[in-house]
């Protein structure tokens, strides 16, 4: 059986089910169960290692509360000295199942939370999936199923895990695309691998998402950088444990990220659980600070007054203020690509002025890329991506604004070769200071931006003018002289006949 229909066929058992609803349910519970089958075979091959090496594998989890003990007991079938199968005189189903899951597993894996030494092991990880999650599957039948086919998920080969982690993708987009609650965890992938390639991070380097989601632009910085580097032991080490950070509030979204990053290879990601914007920005030093900032923050939200006292421009707009965290976030020479609501280009309150005057003085906004309506399916606001690097001011702006032909929506998303022609020209911009002047690309001086306002707004000049729209006054007064032009010819007409 494909991966895809595995995932179909799990995917019909929770729709079967009362207790998962939506296409939101549907990812959450398949990852906490896809999460325990791949801790089986992480343990697996660790303790093969292991003894390959005449040592002897601590196991993370009791025997009692691992995969082949009370999810697939198996037994050799009859006449077979090879062939297994499930032990269903000790597999748990129906009501035993379920209250074995909520009663026994879940309470026992929250518990590694507390147990973890750090917030970057693999038990922390467990303990913060299971404190959060709730197993909604309600019937033991549908979950002995469920069970059954994550067990002939192969997790060990990479070609397998590439495979599932282009499936697992897959659902995150049907979740984006299932309405205003899923958007938020998806970024289209065209839109943010161009983004990595115009900021370009390089092994050493330290790359950072404050508002991670599902991960996307981590685990896409993770297959670039895999692609680009020399492939040494250091090297993988770095890009596996000291690269890649991340900070997620969402429960659903932190648990669908940590998934997402384990099946493009990431064995313990550093994505910790907690709302970025609960920290003080003034207390963010240099050992905090990153290389490389890529992110798509919320917009839209409503930030508390106690959370606005974080920050030094005071507002509730929840991109605003993540905007001032990836500021203070980044090193000096840091490089940052940023998903934001394109009125914060233009807005006049004094929190927007204000934004934009810190940007334009502490960094080099660069590159400001205009994209088209329908991007973010099912999100009806327009976005720019501001590229800035920290340290020196702002001398010139380089705008492009993307036109695919054509209509943005479901059947017609976002890809790569849509964002080929700016990707090229955004490489002039970094050696020349300057980009291409097209009719959907065009340079503004810093000297030329109005100092009272800021306004950075996407008005391209490289467009000629349409003729303005006459009013009613003018065409009714047009209409009237040719009234009296025509009856003009007619009286003549008549006076020659």
């Amino acid at each position: 059986m494909s991966f895809e229909q595995t995932f179909k066929n799990i995917d019909d058992l929770l729709y079967k089910d009362s207790g998962a609803d939506s296409e939101l349910d549907y990812i959450g519970q398949t990852s906490w169960v896809m999460f325990l089958r791949y801790l089986d075979d992480l343990e697996q091959d660790k303790a093969d290692e292991a003894e390959l090496k005449g040592e002897e594998y601590q196991f993370i989890l009791d025997e009692a509360y691992r995969w082949p003990n009370w999810a697939m007991p198996k037994k050799l079938k009859e006449g077979s000295v090879s062939e297994v199968e499930l032990d269903h005189h000790k597999a748990m189903t129906g009501t035993d199942l379920v209250a074995f899951v909520d009663g026994q597993l879940f309470p026992y894996l929250a518990k590694f939370k507390q147990k973890a030494e750090s917030a970057n092991t693999i038990e922390y990880k467990i303990g913060e999936i299971f404190s959060e999650l709730k197993n909604k599957i309600q019937s033991g039948y549908n979950l002995r199923e469920i069970l059954e086919y994550a067990d002939a998920l192969p997790f060990r080969a990479s070609t397998d895990k590439h495979e599932l982690s282009h499936l697992y993708e897959s659902k995150i987009k049907n979740m984006g695309n299932a309405g205003r609650n899923g958007g938020q965890y998806y970024t289209p992938r065209p839109l943010i691998r161009a983004m990595i390639n115009v900021v370009d991070p390089q092994i050493g380097e330290k790359v950072y998402d404050g508002a991670a989601g599902s991960c996307g632009f981590l685990c896409e910085t993770y297959e670039y950088m895999y692609e680009r580097m020399e492939k040494t032991t250091d090297n993988l080490k770095t890009l596996q444990e000291e690269t890649l950070y991340g900070k997620e509030k969402k429960n659903l979204a932190y648990v669908i990220g940590i998934m997402n990053m384990i099946l493009h290879g990431i064995e313990a990601p550093n994505i910790i659980h907690t709302n970025t914007l609960g920290e003080n920005i003034r207390d963010i030093q240099e050992k905090n600070r990153y290389h490389v900032i890529l992110a798509n923050p919320p917009f839209g939200g409503k930030e508390r007054p106690e959370v606005q006292q974080n920050f030094d421009i005071k507002t509730g707009e929840t991109a605003f203020l993540f905007m001032q965290h990836f500021i203070k976030s980044l090193k000096t020479g840091g490089r940052a690509a940023i998903v934001i609501k394109n009125t914060v280009l233009s807005n006049t309150d004094n929190a927007s002025v204000a934004l934009r005057k810190l940007l334009l003085e502490g960094s080099n906004l660069h590159t400001i890329l205009d994209m088209p309506g329908g991007t973010f399916l099912g999100a009806g606001v327009k976005t720019v991506v501001l590229f800035f690097q920290k340290g020196e001011p702002t001398k010139n702006i380089w705008y492009y604004q993307l036109d695919p032909g054509r209509n943005m929506g479901k059947t017609n998303p976002l890809n790569d070769k849509d964002m080929e022609e700016f990707i090229a020209a955004a490489g002039s911009v970094s050696k020349t200071g300057k980009g291409p002047e097209t009719e959907k690309s065009w340079n503004i001086k810093a000297a030329d931006i109005d100092e009272s306002t800021f306004d950075l707004s996407v008005k391209n000049p490289n467009i000629p003018e349409e003729a303005p729209l006459r009013s009613p006054e003018v065409i009714l007064a047009e209409m009237e002289k040719l009234d009296a032009e025509t009856n003009a010819i007619l009286k003549s007409i008549k006076e020659l006949i």
